[in-house]
């Protein structure tokens, strides 16, 4: 059976329960998913990519190919862009800065990453922004909630910085850029005292926001973490914090899938944090054990972020983005694998006859919504996503995987 006729046979299946596979598919490209700049350099940057890695922050693998200058990783993205269907967006880190200039992360200026900005317009892309306080000699054990007050007032002029900067991409680009706020602060033991790092937090906090930026062209969110490497007994910026400070100040909140319990999962956090606060970044990221950041893949629980968001109507208040980062495999696969899969977990979403399945649980049908939600699990959505690609006009199937070692030997695998 050719495309044409079986995407016919799905759509008769999918408008049985009452679902319009072709408005489907415009809803779940129209949804923006920021794809992050770090998996295709292990999260080295450019300020001193030789530094290593600080902050409980690990990339294991060490296969071929890494992007090793600004452009090459640009290069690298618009392979994956070649690949990815939908509207989308780059997460850039503070330290993904491409400058010949020789500039400490406290004298940031957009001008150290107009490059990215050219770039973005060029492909019609929006920047979504990250500070930076890890993998610097001044990062230690605590940045924001340092005692000693020289550091503070460094990573405080750090993220003010780093606000001027999203507030510039915001303007140029036409988007908001959402610019994510998140510190490693913490303790490999309990320290007695766990307050005081905490109210410091909130001090520096308090004094960075105190600089006014337009919302139209940035947004900030606080990230929370359970542990790091390193800080496995306290960690300052947790969710309470954050979650209590975003609440009282009417901030915006990231939930990342591997900063939380192993038996805890964002997707049940997702409607009862926006009872509190505005609006959500997200995080999605596959933790295995731990925060190990493995590549997106079509589990459960990347299906229910995604059904969350849909079955709300929280498009506006949910802001998806992706952060995984693998060095055991094809960097360029790892990140079209996880970013495909996310869109195909949005359309899914959309191809979930919500409003029926929300009316029979009102009626008390518990008996029916189970079913159904099973019977639609055998659907053919992967016919569905397949024209959602042939429209975007990106590859169906393996095609782009067999794109993708084409260009890992004529590229990636000379470097």
């Amino acid at each position: 059976m050719n495309t044409e006729k079986a995407y016919e046979a799905a759509r008769g299946l999918y408008a049985a329960y009452g679902v319009d596979t072709d408005a489907a598919i415009e809803k779940a490209l129209a949804v923006p998913v920021s794809i992050h700049c770090w998996q295709g350099d292990d999260v080295g940057g450019f300020e001193n990519p030789d530094a290593g890695l600080t902050g409980g922050i690990q990339t294991t693998g060490n296969y071929p190919g890494k992007a090793r200058t600004a452009d090459e990783l640009r290069r690298d993205f618009d392979k994956v862009l070649s690949y990815f269907p939908g509207k989308t967006k780059l997460s850039l880190h503070a330290t993904y800065l491409d400058t010949d200039e020789k500039v400490d992360r406290d004298a940031l200026e957009p001008r150290h990453f107009a490059p990215w900005v050219r770039y973005a317009k060029e492909r019609g892309i929006g920047l979504d922004f990250n500070e930076t306080y890890f993998s610097h000699p001044l990062s230690g054990d605590f940045s924001l909630s340092n005692a000693d007050k020289a550091i503070r007032d460094f990573w405080i002029r750090h993220t003010k910085c780093c606000r001027t900067i999203a507030e510039y991409f915001g303007r140029e680009l036409g988007q908001t850029c959402y610019t994510n706020l998140w510190i490693h602060d913490g303790c490999k033991e309990a320290p007695i005292d766990k307050l005081a790092p905490r109210k410091r937090l909130e001090e520096s906090l308090d004094e960075i926001f105190a600089q006014p930026v337009d919302p139209r062209y940035t947004k900030d969110s606080l990230e929370s973490k359970l542990f790091g490497i390193g800080s496995e007994s306290y960690v300052v910026g947790s969710h309470e914090f954050y979650l209590g400070y975003c609440t009282k100040h009417g901030r915006l909140l990231t939930l990342d899938s591997g900063h939380f319990h192993p038996t805890e999962i964002i997707s049940a956090k997702i409607a009862t944090a926006l009872l509190f606060v505005p609006e959500l970044v997200l995080h999605v990221s596959r933790p295995v054990r731990w925060d190990s950041d493995h590549v997106v893949v079509m589990d459960d629980e990347l299906q229910a972020i995604m059904n969350e968001i849909v079955r709300n109507g929280f498009e506006d208040r949910v802001h998806i983005g992706l952060d995984y980062f693998d060095a055991s495999i094809n960097r360029i696969a790892a990140w079209t694998i996880g970013a495909r899969n996310a869109r195909k977990a949005l359309l899914r979403a959309y191809l979930e006859p919500v409003g029926l399945l929300k009316q029979l649980e009102r009626d008390g049908d518990n008996t029916s919504v189970l079913a159904l939600s099973e019977e639609l699990k055998s659907l053919p959505w992967g016919i569905v996503w397949d024209v959602l690609c042939e429209k975007a006009g990106k590859p169906v199937g393996r095609a782009w995987l067999d794109d993708a070692k084409v260009y890992e030997a004529e590229v990636t695998s000379k470097r």
